[in-house]
């Protein structure tokens, strides 16, 4: 078998090979034997059938034709395996020449995994953010956990911002009812902003049992677009209100949030945690910056197929992701002024997955560089992990024994183990 390479691209190669007679003979008498199988010669039995006698009985299309894919399967297997190739696809073949017994000589195209050059993975130069805790971030914490301490009652005044008021509403546009326009004892806190422009101040000043009109303009730029810029009429009937009294910051309310004596202590906890959140955040930035930096100073070509296949799982739980916040992708398109999906995926999610398919080949090759791996031990502490968190779930349980789930566990610990070294490896 000779085998001549061809590299087209970054990514993808054509292989020419040329087979001989034995190559050929070896294909055929792995035909045969498939064949034979199947076979009915009289005075054999099924399958039972001698080579010698299978091959005078076989139709020499079929043969012919079985010849041909098993040298094909064989001849590329082995040429990737000799070249040093990692397939992403199935190559496509095109047979130029095939004289049967003699000689057969095809060239096999696909992309492959593509040779990365690292930079200098050991000099570069994010830092981690140094993190700090100011008392207004404190104050937040704790005006959150007032509120939910907070003692409501019923009150018969007119409603002011702050109060959590019960109201049903039917919003019009022209006379006729609007899509999630419509809602009975829905709880609104007043001053939340949470619906547009001019709702929440319209129920200011009413009273419980009241009914009224409120004739508002939704925003131009609005998600959805029969609403952009539309005027329409609320009918909003005010049925209950509650005033929400706020405990006093005293060593009363630390004791009631936790185990603390005083509001200090209690301060100093909430500051604790917010500098052990910022710092894990500022030591993901770091690794982020790391891993950008390094592809910054690498060659990293990106596969199409590679490209293609992250694109669509963005895609997918973005759309995903969309429908749990209530909204769909056109409505998100028309927000964000995109003219089409096309222009969104060339746009948006292209190259979030060209950065995606960058950082996983310039880890893999730095994981090489380095020798990391993980090993069985820490394979099974990581599903451990993962089966903690669905002990209640059997259904879910049992995904963990698919080796293919295995292999994606196995995938994401290296990817960790490699960046954690990234990150040791430019610590000052």
């Amino acid at each position: 078998m000779n085998t001549a390479i061809k590299h087209l691209t970054d990514t993808k190669v054509e292989l020419t090979i040329s087979l001989g007679a034995k190559e050929l003979a070896d294909a055929e008498q792995v035909a045969l034997l498939k064949l034979a199988r199947d076979i009915k010669v009289p005075g054999f039995r099924k399958g039972k059938v001698p080579l010698a006698v299978a091959a005078k009985n076989v139709d020499p299309a079929m043969l012919q034709q079985h010849t041909m894919d098993n040298a094909l399967s064989k001849a590329v297997a082995t040429a990737f395996v000799e070249e040093k190739l990692q397939a992403l696809d199935r190559p496509a073949v095109e047979v130029k020449k095939f004289v049967p017994g003699e000689t057969m000589e095809f060239t096999a195209e696909v992309e492959i995994i593509p040779k990365v050059a690292l930079g200098d993975y050991k000099k570069l130069k994010a830092a981690t953010e140094k993190v700090s805790v100011t008392a207004a971030e404190i104050d937040v914490v704790i005006n959150r956990m007032r509120e939910g301490f907070a003692d409501k009652k019923d009150v018969k005044r007119a409603a002011k911002d702050g109060d959590e008021t019960t109201i049903d509403f039917i919003g019009k546009k022209d006379g006729v009812a609007f899509d999630g326009g419509t809602a009975t004892d829905y709880e609104l806190k007043l001053g939340s902003k949470s619906f547009i422009t001019g709702f929440e101040e319209g129920i200011v000043g009413h009273q419980p049992g009241d009914t009224f009109d409120l004739d508002l303009e939704f925003p131009k730029d609005y998600h959805a677009a029969d609403l952009k810029g539309a005027k329409v009429t609320f009918t909003t009937t005010l049925k209950s209100i509650k005033e929400a009294s706020l405990p006093e910051v005293d060593d009363k309310f630390a004791a009631k949030a936790g185990p603390f004596k005083s509001v200090d202590e209690l301060k100093a906890d909430i500051k604790r945690e917010l500098i052990d959140q910022k710092e894990r955040e500022a030591k993901e930035k770091l690794k982020d910056d790391l891993v950008a930096q390094l592809i910054e100073i690498s060659k990293v070509p990106t596969p199409e197929i590679l490209v293609d296949d992250q694109a669509k799982s963005i895609e997918q739980d973005f759309e995903r992701n969309l429908m749990y916040q209530g909204m769909s992708l056109d409505q998100y398109l028309e927000a964000q002024k995109f003219t089409d999906k096309d222009q969104w995926l060339e746009k948006e999610v292209k190259p979030t997955a060209i950065k995606r398919v960058k950082a996983g080949l310039v880890l893999a090759e730095l994981s090489k560089a380095e020798k990391i791996e993980a090993t069985n031990e820490e394979l099974e502490a990581h599903v451990a992990l993962y089966k903690q968190q669905y002990a209640n779930n059997p259904e879910a349980l049992k995904q963990f024994e698919d080796p293919e789930v295995r292999r994606d566990i196995a995938n994401r610990l290296l990817t960790e183990k490699t960046v954690d070294r990234l990150v040791e490896l430019n610590s000052k």
